[in-house]
This record gives C-alpha cells, sequence and structure tokens, in this order.
C-alpha cells in the first residue's frame, strides 16, 4: 500500500499536464500514488497522460462532471494514509511531499500540513509571491479570515481526517476548496512548511465575469455555513469575513489585464467590501492598489496595460 495518494483532476490540460505528472514523479519521496481522474477532457489531454509512464500511475475516466465531483472520485480510490491533490496546470519542488509528510509525522495533532505557495505565469516565469504563512496550531480563525492556503495543489491531509470531516461539496465549487479545510481546521490544527513549493499556475481566465459571479454566489454560501458551525466567539468576525473575501475577489477580477467589464465588476466588489468593514480601505495597501487599478481600468482602458505594467512596478 502506498503511503500518500496523490489525486489529479484535470479537463482539456493536454498544454501542461505533462510538466505537472514530472512534479510528482520527481518528487523525492517516492513511495506514492498517482491517481488521475480525466474529467471528459475534448483535447489530447489522455494521450499526453498514456505516452508517460510509471507503475504508480492509474488514469480513469468519466463524463465532464466538475473539479470537486472528480476529486471526490480520486478519494474514493485512493488507498493512502495521507492524501495531496495536485493541479493539472501547478507544479511541486522536488521536496514538497517529504518535508510536508515529516511535519505531520512530527505533529500527530496537526492533520493539514501545507507550504508556502508562488504564482507563475503559463510559461512557468514567477509572477508575485503567494501566501506565505508563518503560525502553525490552531488555525481556524486565520482561515475564516483568509484563504492563506493558495491552492488545492497545497495540502497533505491525513486520510483518517478526510474520513471524519467528509468530501468535497461539490455544489461550492470553486469555492469547495475553501470549504473543506475549514471543515479540517475546524476540527485539526495546522502545520507549515516554510518554503516555497507549490507553483501555481495563473492561466488566463475563460470568462473573468461569470467566474467571479459564480465565486462570489458560492464564497456566500461557503462563509454561511461556516458561521452556522461556528462558535458564539467567532461570530462577530463574519463582517470582517466577508469584506475580505470581497477583497479576494476584487482580486480575481482584476487579474492579467482587465476589461473595463472586470473593472466595473471588481468595483462593485470594492464597494460590497467597504459596506461590510469600512476600515479595510484605510488599514489595506493591498486595497488601495487594487482600487487605483479599477480607476486606470475604468476610465483609461486604452493606456491600461502601459499604467498598470508602471502600477505592479511601483508597488513592488
Amino acid at each position: 500500500m502506498p503511503l500518500i495518494s496523490v489525486i489529479l483532476s484535470v479537463y482539456n490540460g493536454s498544454e501542461t499536464i505533462a510538466e505537472t505528472i514530472k512534479s510528482v514523479i520527481n518528487q523525492s519521496f517516492t513511495d506514492w500514488e498517482l491517481i488521475i481522474i480525466n474529467d471528459g477532457s475534448q483535447d489530447a489531454t489522455l494521450d499526453v497522460i498514456n505516452s508517460i509512464y510509471d507503475s504508480r500511475i492509474q488514469v480513469f475516466s468519466h463524463a465532464n462532471s466538475g473539479q470537486a465531483f472528480s476529486n471526490n472520485r480520486g478519494l474514493s480510490l485512493a488507498k493512502g494514509e495521507y492524501i495531496s491533490f495536485i493541479d493539472a496546470d501547478d507544479l511541486w519542488t522536488t521536496d514538497k511531499l517529504k518535508d510536508q509528510l515529516k511535519s505531520l509525522q512530527n505533529n500527530p495533532e496537526a492533520a493539514v500540513a501545507i507550504s508556502w505557495t508562488d504564482h507563475i505565469d503559463k510559461s512557468g516565469q514567477f509572477l508575485r509571491q503567494g501566501p506565505h504563512p508563518t503560525f502553525n496550531g490552531d488555525a481556524y480563525t486565520k482561515l475564516l479570515l483568509e484563504d492563506y492556503v493558495g491552492s488545492g495543489s497545497n495540502p497533505l491531509i491525513r486520510k483518517q481526517a478526510l474520513d471524519e470531516v467528509g468530501n468535497f461539496e461539490v455544489s461550492l465549487a470553486p469555492a469547495a476548496d475553501w470549504d473543506l479545510w475549514l471543515r479540517l481546521l475546524a476540527k485539526y490544527n495546522l502545520v507549515v512548511v516554510p518554503h516555497v513549493q507549490i507553483l501555481y499556475r495563473q492561466q488566463s481566465a475563460g470568462s473573468v465575469t461569470q467566474n467571479v459571479l459564480k465565486m462570489e454566489q458560492v464564497s456566500l454560501k461557503t462563509l454561511e455555513r461556516a458561521f452556522a458551525n461556528a462558535p458564539e466567539s467567532l461570530q462577530h468576525l463574519k463582517k470582517i469575513c466577508l469584506a475580505n473575501r470581497y477583497k479576494y475577489l476584487m482580486a480575481k477580477a482584476l487579474e492579467n489585464y482587465p476589461t473595463t467589464q472586470e473593472g466595473l465588476i471588481a468595483f462593485k466588489c470594492f464597494v460590497k467590501a467597504i459596506l461590510h468593514n469600512p476600515s479595510i480601505l484605510t488599514k489595506s495597501r493591498f486595497v488601495s492598489v487594487l482600487l487605483i487599478k479599477i480607476l486606470i481600468t475604468i476610465f483609461l482602458p486604452k493606456q491600461s496595460r502601459i499604467l498598470i505594467e508602471t502600477l505592479k512596478k511601483l508597488s513592488a
């Protein structure tokens, strides 16, 4: 039996999946199985997968059902004591599994290990720093306030803990990851490996507007679900959590080079963030930078690319 089960769900990932699979094969820790769930891909994904041979890889296919559903199928097939997920366009450094496993083995009260994440572009070049948390132990409140996990490709999780809290809630996709991490950390401790070991590939989304609107809907449901079960001592944080989530949605709407419509979506998120927590404007330099980007996108669309590049350099 493998000690770690890695689950990779993919839909139309032919351009990046070979590199992702190789980042698993190249792990210094070798006692793993890789369960690939082909979620009804319409491109050459399956051909690319089949061109890579490793006896530890298993491939399953089904009609397109979404990543959360596919991850749940992978969980039902997993044999390992520990579970990790990796998206079909993300990468791991070679010591990711080894270091996270060691951290969990050295901290028996923890059920989730995460590492630091950085963002890369389509060609694998560094874009920006992702979440670099420095805390361990009871990290549930911090996760309510902000999703510091950074990527579904990050955690290593004890299978026993997943069996207790349940699988991904399909109806909450694309916030199903955050919902599951919240349920895990409501019961178990966290341990952080303080090194960049996850490279999150930031793709140009097909429809940023629709993605952000969907994320808003399921994020609100996720927070309602979390606070329905949270202790009374945390209820006062609800408005702050909502404001922080709208701050996150602002950033999502403004990724890459946003259109005027995406700038308007970001502005609506900005207004909602301020309504929930007015102090976010004065206490967050990040929000101030986003607001400038919104104004550029809406009022100076023809010059927006040059001005946004200048803003990036000034705010770096």
